[in-house]
Parts: structure tokens; sequence; C-alpha cells
């Protein structure tokens, strides 16, 4: 009998405005994986950006199962592998994230490893290279994370509170993570660096509480959104705007789509957005699913004679 195991992993948005590296808060678009054991590797992808993702061996769901079972000096047998995806590539919406946590979740479960979502969690956070997308596509909802100096990966998940909403704005164009990394300075000067502290200390505590009063300034920040504005025309204007219902806007991950923070019942907001995208050259799809309450969930595992 063979086990065909589907997983849905929600996408994300990371940083939140000040908390570089360190927040992020998972949203409704999916990525979702079937797979089971086959005598042969086949790989099928279908839905949003299909054609950017790999069906040969460079898959990175699959690269990621192989270095996972070579860390455990297991040998990864071949599967079948379906491949269904509703999360922009390359829009800062933690695609990659997703696609990790995918092959984790899969060699752990091929290879019958037992792992705990925290152990998926720290896996796939020492592969991405920082624990805040992948956080919260394993736990969902807004998480906060941090990596020990030991390398183990450490999340505290909280719960949205009831009377904020977010979107997410994603204008047409692509920013490679890469290039939205470089022009960050290799230094930040005490001022910059206490100005994002205080500000992702604010960012918590209203999150926590559902105080409002704290935005927009708890998501003012200075480490990363001034560098990479000049690779998202139109996000120095977006950052500064300000309207009854909405809390504020930060750059989603590494951009170029923005996420807007709003006051339920304010879904209007965005618009003001999409016309500064628009002043630019860029048109815009709004995708306002919301936050998704729970991270990877194994939807349905079926066995086959």
């Amino acid at each position: 009998m063979t086990p065909t195991t589907t997983v849905r992993i929600p996408g994300s948005s990371a940083n939140l405005g000040p908390g570089f590296d360190a927040l992020g808060i998972a949203l409704q678009v999916y990525l979702e994986c079937t797979f089971s054991v086959s005598d042969r590797l086949s790989i099928r992808v279908k839905g949003r950006d299909a054609g950017l993702i790999s069906s040969r061996e460079d898959n990175l769901i699959w690269q990621t199962a192989l270095g996972v079972a070579a860390r455990v000096h297991r040998e990864l047998p071949f599967v079948d592998l379906e491949i269904t995806n509703e999360i922009p590539l390359g829009k800062g919406l933690g695609s990659s994230a997703a696609a990790l946590t995918a092959g984790v979740i899969l060699a752990d479960s091929v290879l019958h490893l037992g792992w705990t979502p925290g152990r998926i969690l720290d896996e796939a956070a020492r592969l991405e290279g920082h624990p805040d997308n992948v956080a919260a596509s394993v736990l969902g909802s807004v998480v906060a994370s941090a990596v020990d100096s030991e390398g183990m990966t450490h999340s505290v998940r909280l719960e949205m509170p009831p009377n904020f909403e977010v979107a997410v704005i994603v204008p047409n164009f692509l920013l490679p993570t890469s290039e939205a990394r470089a022009v960050l300075p290799d230094s930040y000067s005490k001022a910059d660096t206490v100005f994002n502290i205080q500000r992702a200390a604010l960012l918590i505590a209203a999150l926590a509480t559902g105080d409002s009063s704290a935005f927009p300034a708890a998501l003012e920040d200075r480490l990363h959104q001034p560098f990479r504005a000049k690779l998202v025309p139109g996000l120095s204007e977006i950052l500064l705007l300000r309207a009854p219902g909405l809390l504020g806007c930060a750059l989603s991950g590494a951009g170029p789509a923005v996420l807007a923070f709003y006051e339920r019942g304010s879904e209007h907001v965005t618009d003001l957005i999409r016309r500064v995208f628009a002043t630019h050259g860029s048109t815009t799809e709004v995708m306002a699913g919301g936050v998704a309450r729970h991270g990877y969930e194994i939807v349905q595992t079926v066995l086959h004679v």
C-alpha cells in the first residue's frame, strides 16, 4: 500500500516594517503539494506562475527534501509530486519559504522521521537563512522569531486582533530577493538601531492588544525600506499615506508587494496604494484574503493498493 499525502502551506509577509528578519505574518494564499513514493521522479506543476517553477530535478522542493535526507544520513526514494501554487513568485510573499517548508515536510513524511512542527521550523529556518517567513508558514497568524547562539529557532505566535485586517497590493514587476538584499548597508548607526527596536516593540504590543493608537508609528523603519525604496517606485509615498481606517503600510518582505494594515471595514484604503503605484506606471492586484490563522496542514493522506 502506497500512501499519498497532501500538505497545504500558507504564503507569508515578513518584516512588517521595523521587524527586519524577525516578524512575519501568514497569508491566505497557499502552496499545495501532493506526493507519494514512486519508482521514478515525477514533478507536475499547475497554478500561479507555474511556468517559473521547475518540474525537473532542480525543483526547490525536491532539492530541499534531498538536503534533509542527506543531513539525517538517509536515502530519499523518488516521489510523484504534484504542485499547485497560488503564491506569486518574486513579489515578497514567501514563495521560497513555503517551498522550503514543503521540502522539509516531504522528507519528514517519506522518511518517517516523526519531526514536530518545531523541528520542521528549525530545519526550514536554517535553510532559508532567516526565520520570519518560514515561522509564519509553519505556525500561522503573526509570529515573532529569533535564532539563538546555537542556531536554534525560537518563535512565538500571536493572534491577529479582530479589529485589524491586512491586504497585499502586488505590482506587476518582479524584484529578486538577492537584489533587494544587495542594497542594504553592512552596518547601521546606534540611532537607527534604537529607532527600529522601539518600533518593533511597539508593533508587537499593538498586535498583542489590538491598540490602534500605536499606528502608523509602529510600522516605521530605518533598516531596510529606505534603501529598497529606489527599487520599488512609489514605495516612499506609500509609506507616508495617511487616511481614516488605514493603520499603515510596509514593504512585504523584500518587495515589491506592499502590506497594508487597516481597521475592519476599511478595505477601500487599498485603492490609495494602487493609485500611487499607477502614477509610477505599475498595474496592481489586491490580495485581500487576510491572515491565515493556521500554518501548514496535512489536509489529506490516502492509502493506495
